[in-house]
């Protein structure tokens, strides 16, 4: 098997002023909370958002497993809609001491280069600072943080950076190379 060299940035936000929203895309696009955890449609994007660069240590997880996952407290899923129609996704998930992860984030190809992706990720950001409004219990937001490594768009990089992540560590590894698994298995992407 062959590997590649992946490169992992992690990023962060420790306050809420950090936060650069971009513009709001207009043109019919809307990002709504899914409140019912979903298993078919948290599938769904992740497989179709990340189909074309190599998401796929989630794609073996039971139905349970998903369940269990989208029904912690704090983990929430915001959808962007382009007339209707999901276009990407950004989920969330709390952790010890204020902190809340973007832990997956992105667009179905067919709608990058469309400047959703600024917009969702703003967005996305927004409610992981107030996320403690939405769930009793949990202790305020004291700081956002993501990665992304050089598997993902090109443009990711600079997304996170222009919404005002900081970067606050790299790591290199080798890994093992995997096809593009596609939003299923052979699909062309």
């Amino acid at each position: 098997m062959s590997t590649i060299t992946v490169t992992t940035w992690s990023l962060e936000q420790t306050s809420a002023a950090d936060l650069r929203p971009a513009a709001d895309p207009g043109d019919g696009i809307r990002i709504m909370r899914a409140e019912v955890p979903s298993p078919e449609f948290s599938r769904f994007l992740y497989a179709s958002v990340g189909g074309d660069v190599r998401w796929t240590d989630r794609l073996g997880m039971t139905y349970a497993e998903w369940q269990e996952l989208l029904g912690r407290p704090g983990v929430e899923t915001w959808v962007a809609y382009d007339r209707g129609t999901p276009a990407g996704y950004v989920e969330l998930e709390a952790q010890d001491e204020g902190t809340v992860e973007i832990v997956y984030f992105g667009l179905i190809p067919a709608f990058r280069g469309r400047r959703i992706g600024g917009h969702l990720l703003s967005v996305g950001a927004a409610r992981a600072w107030d996320l403690a409004d939405r769930w009793p219990g949990l202790p305020r937001t004291k700081r956002v943080w993501l990665h992304t490594c050089s598997k993902d768009g090109p443009h990711a990089m600079d997304n996170y950076l222009r919404r005002g992540f900081r970067l606050f560590g790299t790591a290199v590894e080798e890994e093992t190379e995997v096809p593009s698994p596609g939003p299923w298995p052979g699909a062309a992407v």
